[in-house]
């Protein structure tokens, strides 16, 4: 848009006293309205938000300010056109052909808007040099009419490589955010892996710390569950894994993270949460899983362990050993029970 603005500043400059200047000025105006009306354009497409910029919303409006743009052009060329100078045609069709090489440059995976930007911008003047009685100003015309078919049909092969290129490019990086989602992803149960887990609650767990608050982290085992894979086999099993995968993705609030440790362990760190609010939690999860109707002669249940702490003053590896072993104490007491470590006072 700049581009073509300054080029038809210039070709003015060069031809000044070549062309009539009051048509000049008057081309000048016109052009200097369609580049405005073009940025306001743009400038309201970026203010819109992200979810109004859709192609079918702004494609109708990007092609109405670019016909306007390239017809003020052609015709503001065709209209300072001088009769009787030659080298004043020759500087005119010069600059247009320059702004059809343009055209390819900035729309050139766009073919239609590149065909149309060059017919636009070189045919008013080439039509006029046909209809000339000079031989050479009807071979200027014909030369440009010559490349201006070779440009038309490279763009053909260009677009289409670029829309190729932008295919790939798309496929590799929707494979590259599965490839990212799955090595993060725990298969069976949907929440994160071992690895992702750590990952992810060791960032939380900062910001806890640097916000000076509370902390809390869930040790989660599902009761006798090796005896629900040996009685009721191992598909038994990994239902029982995901609809307990499924309870806690449901029960998770927006900053808490989840994961499955491994086997039948998960773990699940609150950041911001009360004591009162995280015990809450684990008595809620517990009750949940207790529900679960899955078809295994032993009924699912699981047992928690609860450490919390103030942010600040813990670490993450610490406040998950104390959940382990508050969750190992909830087995040995019965298990299908919630056990809490506050280790801001004493071990409830």
């Amino acid at each position: 848009m700049l581009g073509s603005y300054l080029a038809a500043i210039m070709l003015c400059w060069l031809g000044w006293e070549r062309f009539d200047q009051q048509k000049v000025v008057a081309w000048m105006a016109v052009l200097s309205l369609s580049t405005a009306l073009r940025t306001a354009m743009f400038i309201t497409y970026l203010r819109a938000p992200a979810s109004q910029r859709t192609a079918e919303r702004w494609e109708w409006r990007y092609w109405a300010t670019l016909v306007l743009s390239a017809a003020t052009w052609g015709l503001g060329a065709l209209a300072v056109m001088p009769a009787d100078d030659l080298l004043g045609q020759t500087l005119i069709m010069l600059f247009a052909v320059g702004m059809s090489v343009s055209a390819v440059s900035c729309y050139s995976s766009y073919r239609n808007m590149t065909v149309v930007s060059i017919a636009l911008v070189l045919l008013p003047c080439t039509g006029w040099l046909v209809v000339q009685p000079s031989a050479l100003q009807q071979g200027i015309a014909l030369a440009v009419l010559v490349f201006a078919s070779f440009v038309v049909n490279a763009t053909q092969s260009l677009s289409s490589a670029l829309l190729t290129a932008w295919r790939l490019k798309h496929e590799m990086e929707h494979a590259h955010r599965l490839a990212m989602v799955a090595s993060c992803t725990d298969e069976l149960t949907g929440l994160n892996n071992r690895r992702a887990f750590f990952d992810s609650a060791s960032v939380q767990h900062a910001r806890c710390r640097e916000g000076c608050t509370f902390v809390a982290v869930l040790m989660l085992d599902v009761d006798h569950f090796k005896q629900i894979n040996d009685t009721a086999g191992h598909a038994a099993g990994d239902q029982v894994l995901q609809r307990i995968g499924a309870v806690i993705s449901a029960s998770l609030r927006d900053d808490d993270i989840a994961g499955r440790l491994g086997g039948e362990e998960f773990a699940i760190l609150l950041p911001d949460t009360p004591l009162h609010t995280a015990t809450e939690i684990a008595e809620r999860l517990r009750a949940l899983i207790a529900k679960l109707n899955v078809n295994v002669e032993h009924p699912v249940t699981a047992s928690i362990g609860l450490a919390f702490a103030t942010a600040p003053t813990s670490e993450l590896g610490a406040l998950l050993s104390s959940a382990d072993k508050a969750m190992y104490h909830a087995k040995a007491s019965g298990r299908n029970r919630v056990m809490v470590v506050d280790q801001m006072h004493a071990a409830v």
